[in-house]
C-alpha cells in the first residue's frame, strides 16, 4: 500500500534549514504571508508541505532592520516521501540498487528509525527545490498585493515570483563542517593525487561530480599525447610523414578515451544509484508554461504546450538568427586574415624585432574577440532556447548545447580549417593554434577563478566587519554565513566547462599534429583548472543544487 502525504503529520516547530529564499525588501505583508501559507500547505490543498520561518525574529529584524531572508526545510517524513516521488535509487540490504519507497524504508541498508542520514543534506536541498519549483497557481489570478503580476492555472509560483522581483533568489545551504572536511581532501594540499570523487557527489551531487571525474580522467588522458608531442615539436621533420603518423595516433587516442569514459562514467553512476532513475520521473521545467491539464502519458496535471508552436519558434526565428550569426563569424574571420597579411607585409618590409612581435599580435586580438562573441552568443542562445518553451530540462540543455555548439565550433576552429585546406600554410597553422590555445587558457582562467575570486574575497572581509559590528544577541555566526552567501555569486552549472574542454579536445585531436605542443599545454592548464574550480566551487560560489545525472549528458555523444 503507497503511502501518502495526507496521511502522515510531517509538521515539526524545529528543523535544519535547508533552504534561503531573498525577497525584495519592499514586498508586501500580505504577498509574506501569502508565500508562506502556499509553502506551508498541505499537498492536497496545492501547498509543498514544507517548514518556512525567517531568518530573524521580530526583535532582531527591528534591530537590524533587515526582514527579507526565509529558511525553508522539512520534516524527516517528508523528505522520505519526497524522495519516493523523485525516485531516488537506494541501496538495499542485500546489496542490489532498488528505488526507495517509504513502505519498504527498512530494507534498504542505513536506514534506522533514527537515523538522519539516510538522505544526504544534498539530496535533502533537491528535494526541497523540486516541491518549491512545482508550486502551481490554481485559482489565483494574481500575486496577492501585485495585480501586474498575472497568474493562470499551471503557472509555476517560484518562477512568476522571479520574474516579477519578488523573490530574489532561492539557494541552498553550505553545511560548514562538511565543506572543510572537502576542501581538507581536496585542494587545500596542493599534491598529485585522484580527486575525492564520492565526497564531491555527496556535497554538490552527481552533475558537478561527473565533471571532475571527467576533468581527472581527460587530464590523465592527454599525458601519453603531451609525452610522445614531445619528440615530434623537438626533431623537425622535412617531410609531412610526421604529420601523417601524428594525427592516425590523434584518431585512435581520441576514440578509445572517450568509449573508456563510457565505461568508467556507468560504474560511478550505478554505484550512487542514477543510472538506474527511471526517466518518467522527469517533471516540468519550471520556466515551462502553458495551459494546465492532464498529460495523456504520465496522467499527472500540468501545463500543456502544443509542440507545432515550438517548432515554428525553432525554425522561423531561432535557426535564421543561428545562421546569421555564423555568417558574422566568418565575416570577423576574413578582417582576422586581412591583418595577418597586413603584419606579414609589414615584417617583410623591414625585419626587425619589432615588427617580429607584431605577427603574432592579429592571432592574439581574434583569440579575445573568438572569447567575447562566444560569450554574447551564449546569452542570446540562452534566451531563444528559453523562449522555445521546451517542457524538460533534458530538452532544453540539448537545444542550447546544440546550437552553443555549432558557433562556437565554426568561430574557434573555422580559421584553422581555413589556414590548413585553402591556405595550405602548416606554419601558420601551427603559430595560430598556439596563439589560440594559450590565450583563450589565459583569458578563462582570469575571468573564471581568479578575478570572482578576488571579488569575493574582498566582500568576505566587509560581511565580517559587519556582523562583528552588531551587538544584538543573535546567532552572529550562521547569520554571518547565510548574509555571505546570499552575496556570492551564482553557479550557472557545468556548461561553460565542459564547453571549454570541449573546445581543448577540438584543438587537440584536431591540430596537435601541426603543434604537437598543444596537448603538454592543455595538461599543464587542466591541473590548474581542477584546484580553481574546485576553490571556485568551494569558496566563490553558492552552493548548486544538485541534479541526478546518469552521464555527463549530451557530451558524452558530441
Amino acid at each position: 500500500m503507497k503511502v501518502t502525504l495526507s496521511a502522515l503529520d510531517t509538521y515539526e516547530t524545529s528543523f535544519t534549514p535547508l533552504v534561503v529564499i531573498e525577497l525584495a525588501q519592499d514586498v508586501k505583508e500580505e504577498t509574506k504571508e501569502w508565500l508562506k501559507n502556499r509553502i506551508i500547505a498541505k499537498k492536497k490543498d496545492g501547498g509543498a508541505q514544507l517548514l518556512f520561518r525567517p531568518l530573524l525574529n521580530k526583535h532582531e529584524k527591528e534591530t537590524l532592520g533587515s526582514d527579507n531572508l526565509y529558511l525553508v526545510g522539512a520534516s524527516r517524513v517528508r523528505l522520505l516521501l519526497g524522495a519516493e516521488a523523485l525516485g531516488l535509487v537506494k541501496e538495499s540490504v542485500d546489496g542490489t540498487m532498488r528505488t526507495f519507497t517509504y513502505s519498504t524504508r527498512g530494507s534498504f541498508r542505513g536506514f534506522h528509525d533514527d537515523n538522519d542520514d539516510f538522505l544526504t543534506m544534498t539530496e535533502c536541498q533537491f528535494i526541497v527545490k523540486h516541491e518549491l519549483e512545482n508550486l502551481r497557481a490554481r485559482d489565483e489570478k494574481m500575486i496577492p498585493g501585485y495585480p501586474q503580476a498575472k497568474l493562470y492555472p499551471g503557472k509555476s509560483l517560484l518562477r512568476r515570483l522571479l520574474t516579477s522581483g519578488i523573490v530574489v533568489q532561492v539557494f541552498p545551504l553550505h553545511d560548514r563542517e562538511a565543506l572543510k572536511k572537502l576542501e581538507d581532501s581536496w585542494y587545500t594540499r596542493f599534491s598529485l593525487h585522484c580527486q575525492p570523487i564520492d565526497r564531491i557527489r555527496g556535497y554538490f551531487g552527481e552533475t558537478v561530480a561527473l565533471y571532475f571525474g571527467f576533468l581527472e580522467y581527460f587530464t590523465f588522458a592527454l599525458i601519453p599525447m603531451a609525452v610522445i608531442g614531445l619528440p615530434y615539436y623537438l626533431f623537425v621533420w622535412e617531410d609531412y610523414d610526421k604529420y601523417v603518423v601524428f594525427a592516425s595516433f590523434n584518431l585512435l587516442w581520441s576514440t578509445v578515451i572517450l568509449e573508456v569514459w563510457k565505461r568508467s562514467c556507468a560504474d560511478m553512476t550505478y554505484r550512487w544509484g542514477t543510472l538506474l532513475m527511471k526517466r518518467q520521473f522527469e517533471e516540468p521545467r519550471p520556466g515551462f508554461h502553458g495551459v494546465l491539464g492532464v498529460n495523456p502519458v504520465t496522467g499527472r496535471e500540468e501545463p500543456l504546450y502544443p509542440s507545432y508552436k515550438r517548432q515554428l519558434r525553432i525554425y522561423l526565428v531561432s535557426l535564421p538568427f543561428v545562421c546569421l550569426c555564423l555568417c558574422l563569424s566568418l565575416h570577423i574571420m576574413m578582417i582576422y586574415f586581412d591583418l595577418e597579411d597586413w603584419a606579414l607585409r609589414v615584417h617583410e618590409e623591414s625585419s626587425t624585432e619589432w615588427t617580429g612581435v607584431l605577427l603574432y599580435v592579429p592571432s592574439v586580438i581574434y583569440a579575445i574577440v573568438i572569447e567575447i562573441m562566444n560569450r554574447l552568443y551564449r546569452y542570446a542562445a540562452e534566451f531563444l532556447t528559453a523562449w522555445e518553451n521546451h517542457r524538460l530540462e533534458s530538452a532544453y540543455q540539448n537545444h542550447l548545447v546544440l546550437k552553443v555548439l555549432v558557433f562556437n565550433f565554426l568561430n574557434c576552429f573555422a580559421s584553422l580549417f581555413y589556414i590548413a585546406f585553402v591556405l595550405k600554410d602548416m606554419k601558420l597553422l601551427g603559430q595560430s593554434l598556439a596563439t589560440l590555445l594559450i590565450t583563450s587558457q589565459i583569458i578563462n582562467q582570469i575571468a573564471e577563478s581568479l578575478l570572482p575570486y578576488w571579488l569575493q574575497k574582498k566582500h568576505s572581509v566587509k560581511v565580517k566587519r559587519k556582523v562583528q559590528a552588531l551587538k544584538v544577541d543573535i546567532d552572529a555566526t550562521f547569520y554571518e554565513q547565510v548574509v555571505l552567501e546570499k552575496e556570492m555569486s551564482t553557479y550557472l552549472g557545468t556548461f561553460d566547462d565542459y564547453l571549454e574542454l570541449f573546445l581543448q579536445f577540438g584543438y587537440v585531436s584536431l591540430f596537435s599534429c601541426v603543434y604537437p605542443l598543444a596537448a603538454a599545454f592543455a595538461v599543464l592548464n587542466n591541473f590548474t583548472e581542477v584546484n580553481s574550480d574546485a576553490l571556485k566551487m568551494c569558496r566563490v560560489f553558492k552552493r548548486p543544487f544538485s541534479e541526478p545525472s546518469a552521464s555527463i549528458g549530451v557530451w558524452q555523444e558530441t
